[in-house]
């Protein structure tokens, strides 16, 4: 927290200017699109300040900025879904989760974990399916899909039973979990009925899952400090 902290302060102010305003949906511009993503783009500096060699030593680390840079493309392109860019938004999103993914690897399996996300993901799109039509019937399924096992792979890596655990890896846990509570707020809000206050549920858990998922990205400096005094 004391080594990481400072670094995010740009992001908590960003995120801040963004409520204060709350600018309206129903007047979309270049203007409301920059409010909106200057948060994600705080979160590019963070990465980006731990330096070219990080990122290039660390894969996931790279992929998880690569996934905050489709994520601000879909947040742009969110602020005119009104005006046929929904589906441009929902493919980089999907595009976000499958970088997620590969940045969270496959080990540990945990099958169990991929069985609860598997039941958790299926749910869901049993809910929704009587509510989409045309080709959303299909994209939110595979949409759906990425997120649950982007979910189930983020979650894998926290093994609390076997105390094979980290606050990175813990981090990328709840920022999952977070970013799929904002995604179905989403869904139920487009596609079923309006969800009270939806789109600050939306904001809130979107901003906080990517603030954990990017911190997820960063090793324990004292850990790093540790294995060279030893």
């Amino acid at each position: 927290v004391k080594s990481e902290g400072p670094k995010l302060v740009p992001f908590f102010k960003a995120t801040c200017v963004y409520f204060v305003l709350w600018l309206p949906t129903s007047s979309p511009s270049w203007f409301s699109a920059l409010i909106k993503c200057l948060p994600i783009f705080c979160l590019w500096v963070f990465l980006l300040a731990h330096g070219i060699n990080f990122l290039v030593s660390h894969r996931s680390a790279s992929r998880i900025l690569a996934g905050l840079i489709f994520s601000a493309v879909g947040d742009a392109f969110l602020i005119w879904q009104e005006q046929g860019y929904f589906i441009h938004g929902l493919l980089m999103f999907a595009i976000t989760h499958i970088l997620y993914s590969s940045a969270f690897g496959m080990k540990p399996l945990d099958l169990k974990a991929g069985l609860l996300m598997g039941v958790v993901s299926s749910s869901c799109y049993a809910f929704l399916y009587s509510y989409l039509s045309g080709p959303f019937t299909y994209l939110v399924a595979v949409y759906i899909a990425l997120i649950g096992f982007m979910g189930w792979r983020a979650v894998a890596g926290v093994q609390l039973c076997n105390d094979l655990w980290t606050w990175t890896k813990l981090s990328a846990c709840v920022g999952a979990m977070l970013f799929m509570v904002s995604d179905l707020t989403i869904a139920l809000d487009e596609f079923c009925f309006p969800v009270p206050y939806s789109r600050l549920i939306i904001m809130a858990t979107y901003y906080a899952a990517q603030m954990l998922i990017a911190l997820s990205a960063v090793e324990s400096r004292d850990e790093e400090d540790c294995r060279k005094r030893s």
